[in-house]
């Protein structure tokens, strides 16, 4: 349900976060440093700047551009957040939360950079990076 917070959590549960979806909605992105990064696709949810870590001293922050930062548990090394350095916005791993299941797939970005050994057969509103970045005022991924 949107505009409620949801609970969270990392693979060993170091790592405890709320957050409230903007929408009920999972994105993928197919960019080269999320697929590294999370050894696959990173399915997000946007929570906005509505996330709420409850346990901050076991998350690990990378800073991966100028502007955002991959944060992860620091025990169990499980991908879990997306965030603008600013702190203007931040995207979930979809599978952190308690039920996942609940999010409809909605979108994909950066299709542009999706290496062509895996396609989704879900309707989804496609970007390619160039279209994702132009939606803000400067570079942001």
């Amino acid at each position: 349900m949107a505009n409620q917070p949801l609970h969270g959590h990392c693979l060993c549960g170091a790592v405890t976060f709320t957050a409230t979806p903007t929408e009920m909605t999972m994105g993928v992105c197919h960019c080269s440093m999320c697929r590294r990064w999370s050894g696959g696709t990173f399915m997000a949810v946007d929570v906005g700047s509505s996330l709420n870590v409850e346990t901050p001293a076991a998350l690990g922050v990378y800073t991966s551009s100028e502007w955002g930062e991959r944060c992860f548990c620091k025990t169990c090394g499980s991908t879990l957040f997306w965030r603008m350095r600013n702190g203007s916005h931040q995207v979930v791993a979809a599978q952190a939360f308690d039920d996942p299941g609940q999010f409809k797939f909605a979108s994909e970005i950066f299709v542009d950079e999706n290496p062509g050994n895996y396609a989704f057969s879900n309707p989804t509103k496609k970007m390619t990076g160039a279209e994702f970045l132009a939606q803000f005022a400067g570079p942001q991924a």
